[in-house]
């Protein structure tokens, strides 16, 4: 059987990255008044940023249509016999259940949507774990329950600078964002049962940071052998200082870096940094 693997723009997998592991993606999209633009496709993070930064509203963002997703898959059933295809969590966009509903509209190929329950790299780390054991010619229940397995210790930790963007776009309770924004929390904030919620308040940046790290070395120090990665949103410079001091430590763990694009940076706003880790 011969298995695709498909995720969305949000996992944020370099673009040489999805070809060397024959990975395929549907975008996602940012809208600005009446202009709609696909990330990646029609607008890069850099220019995403700078777009915010002179607008006078925040944008908003937008899933792949059915017809869009049923497209793709019909292209895949011509090579391929299955397709794996993870998306961000359900419980802030309906792009799984999109690319659910179009698997059933589509003849000639199995589709097995996951749900990541998450978004960013983390979602990419189950991209990469599908499109290495489809090389390795497993079959997509055996994908799956690996998948399932990583979900079970996959964690990932993220702070804003300003809560206000989450608030806006209804992805965190608004009562949470309005207490934090006047004591000036720097609340550390997680997904959990596929909605974010915050983990620890935190009075400031540099607080929150280390407790992230704080428990990523937590894991690290139990001698297990993780993949990590250190993300950020158009502040490079603080996910490259982050991984390096932590691979001083840890010289042998598989380190990246990433960021958050158009879609995601809009609900977590410019400044955001977030870790996320497994055990290989």
């Amino acid at each position: 059987m011969k298995v695709a693997v498909m995720t969305d723009s949000t996992a944020y997998i370099p673009a040489e990255l999805r070809d060397k592991h024959h990975i395929h993606m549907v975008p996602l999209s940012v809208v600005f008044e009446d202009t709609s633009y696909q990330e990646e496709i029609d607008i890069t993070t850099e220019e995403f940023y700078q777009k915010v930064r002179e607008s006078k509203s925040l944008p908003k963002t937008s899933q792949p249509s059915i017809g869009y997703v049923t497209n793709k898959l019909e292209e895949l059933a011509n090579d391929y016999d299955a397709v794996i295809s993870i998306h961000l969590s359900s419980g802030i966009s309906g792009t799984y259940q999109a690319v659910a509903s179009a698997g059933e509209m589509v003849d000639g190929i199995d589709v097995y949507a996951f749900d990541s329950e998450l978004s960013a790299m983390p979602q990419g780390f189950y991209a990469l774990e599908a499109a290495e054991m489809a090389k390795e010619n497993k079959t997509p229940d055996e994908i799956i329950v690996r998948l399932n397995q990583m979900k079970s210790n996959i964690r990932a930790y993220f702070m804003v600078d300003d809560l206000s963007n989450l608030q806006r776009g209804g992805r965190l309770n608004g009562a949470q964002a309005i207490v934090g924004s006047l004591l000036q929390v720097k609340p550390v904030l997680h997904f959990v049962d596929k909605v974010i919620v915050p983990f620890e308040k935190i009075r400031t940046r540099k607080k929150a940071i280390n407790r992230i790290i704080g428990m990523l070395e937590a894991d690290a120090n139990k001698g297990k052998d993780l993949r990590v990665v250190f993300i950020h949103a158009n502040n490079e410079q603080s996910a490259i200082e982050l991984r390096d001091n932590f691979i001083k430590k840890y010289p042998s763990a598989d380190t990246s870096i990433s960021h958050f694009g158009p879609v995601i940076g809009t609900h977590l706003g410019e400044g955001a940094i977030g870790v996320g880790w497994y055990v290989k």
